[in-house]
């Protein structure tokens, strides 16, 4: 099945209270087409008991057909379960490997490095540092720049 075709399948439903488990979404959206399958991201409940989880307030739900989805979209958003407002509509695709770095900064991945970054001679670089009138210029100011600080 193409990716295209399975996430015009697949809705995300959010605002899903504590109490609903799989079974409970596949109960009320069941009725709109055959789901293929029903997932409930979990994440820990409680830090210091890593074994106790629950779910994280949204849920997917897979249908045989695009059809099927639209009608669950139309028939459940902003409608309630068990006291919740549910928010329904279709699911978007996670975004490519940055998602899975997270927070981290670009130029850690090495992939990054073979492809960006140059060797410092090939650069530029070296050819500033290695120019002797820099060298002196700067060994003067922070020669004077110590002097001002000891008084």
């Amino acid at each position: 099945m193409e990716e295209g075709t399975k996430s015009k399948k697949t809705i995300f439903i959010g605002g899903i209270g504590d109490d609903v488990d799989e079974t409970v979404i596949l109960d009320n959206f069941a009725t709109f087409g055959d789901v293929i399958e029903v997932q409930l991201p979990s994440a820990p409940a409680n830090p210091a008991n890593p074994n106790e989880t629950k779910h994280r307030g949204f849920a997917f739900v897979t249908y045989s057909s695009p059809a099927d989805a639209q009608d669950a979209i139309d028939n459940m958003d902003l409608n309630e379960l068990n006291g919740r407002v549910l928010r329904v509509n279709l699911a978007r695709p996670m975004k490519g490997p940055t998602q899975a770095a997270g927070n981290r900064a670009i130029w850690e991945s090495e992939d990054w490095l073979h492809k960006h970054a140059k060797p410092l001679a090939q650069s530029g670089g070296a050819a500033l540092r290695a120019q002797p009138g820099d060298e002196t210029k700067s060994d003067g100011a922070e020669g004077g720049d110590d002097d001002a600080m000891e008084e």
